[in-house]
């Protein structure tokens, strides 16, 4: 059985992580009205601000709490954790673009919710996948790259049996396992360090699942995992 695991080295430095797991199966995730799914992603864009009330950026507590964590492990210089991209981007005044309908979805609940998200098809998966420390000699080719860039050792980072599937958290992912317009199987979580923001984390897990199920169909398993509950099945 195939099963997705938070190994014990990632709670030794983050005990209190809280990650969010949609498992969905035989969705339909071709793209036959962008414009529903832009209609999503305008509409979390105006959630941005409410997040953003100290006019010094890092200050901001969803930006903060995710600066801190990337202290406690060796990252790639520049490296922040994908929420904080988003959040700058949209502050900005720049939009985030369609890229396919489970994507979208995902990326309207990240913004809506100011909460890392990230999703992967579970088919291109070798054996397990683990949020873990990375040995350093993990595969990892990112999207628009054909070159090996390896996780530091230590690194926090989702792998299987193939190599690294996301680098930093959600910084990065891995160009083998990302979600396309034929994926069926999908790997979806969102991360959560803050334990005063429990009530929206299940919210925004809760509005991801509706989302899913009612565009794209499929059958839902969801489930959070902690340092007491640290796997579910995949398939």
């Amino acid at each position: 059985m195939q099963k997705f695991i938070i190994e014990n080295d990632f709670f030794q430095v983050f005990p209190e992580a809280k990650i969010g797991v949609i498992v969905a199966k035989g969705i339909n995730n071709e793209a036959t009205d962008d414009e529903k799914y832009e209609k999503l992603l305008r509409a979390s864009e105006k959630e941005v601000n409410k997040y953003l009330l100290d006019v010094q950026f890092s200050n901001n507590r969803v930006i903060s709490i995710w600066r801190d964590a990337f202290k406690k492990f060796k990252t790639k210089k520049g490296a922040r954790s994908s929420i904080e991209a988003m959040l700058k981007r949209v502050s900005k005044g720049n939009k985030i673009g369609n890229i396919n309908p489970l994507v979208d979805i995902y990326n309207s609940i990240s913004l809506k919710y100011a909460l890392p998200c990230g999703g992967e098809d579970i088919n291109a998966f070798v054996g397990d996948m683990k949020l873990t420390k990375a040995i350093g000699d993990e595969s990892f080719i990112t999207y628009g790259s054909d070159k090996s860039e390896p996780p530091y050792e230590n690194e926090i980072i989702y792998k299987d049996d193939a190599g690294a599937v996301c680098r930093c958290f959600n910084w990065r992912e891995s160009v083998r396992t990302m979600l396309v317009e034929e994926t069926e199987n999908a790997f979806l979580c969102i991360e959560n360090l803050d334990s005063d923001r429990e009530n929206e984390f299940k919210d925004a897990l809760e509005e991801l699942k509706e989302l899913i199920q009612n565009n794209l169909g499929g059958k839902l398993e969801v489930k959070i995992l902690d340092i007491d509950n640290p796997e579910i099945n995949l398939l």
